[in-house]
């Protein structure tokens, strides 16, 4: 038994297949760079590893870092600042997407 299929359903498939062979989950990384494009860079460089008209670079920080200066805009027990100001206010909206935000700047 042969099945033919006409130009027009040979074409929707090809693009069912496409489409759906296509999405991909975004990473965790790509997550956390769209959190900090979006809630970071008014204060922090738009690259990480550079220094911000507000704020420091921030690439490498710890998870221990972000959650106390994004939930509560303090540092962590023992930490040194990188500058004196305390212009950052909390972010407590950001909670879920701390580990995302994390990912992101621990990426090279």
């Amino acid at each position: 038994m042969r099945f033919r299929l006409s130009i027009g359903a040979a074409i929707g498939l090809a693009a069912l297949f496409s489409c759906t062979s296509q999405k991909k989950p975004a990473s965790l990384a790509e997550k956390g760079r769209s959190v900090y494009l979006v809630n970071c860079i008014s204060c922090h460089n738009p690259d990480p590893t550079k220094d911000g008209p507000l704020g420091p670079a921030v690439a490498g920080s710890s998870l221990e870092l972000l959650s106390a200066r994004v939930m509560r805009a303090e540092y962590p027990p023992g930490y040194k600042p990188k500058r004196s100001s305390h212009v950052m206010a909390p972010l407590p909206h950001l909670k879920d997407q701390l580990e995302a935000l994390h990912a992101f700047l621990a990426a090279p």
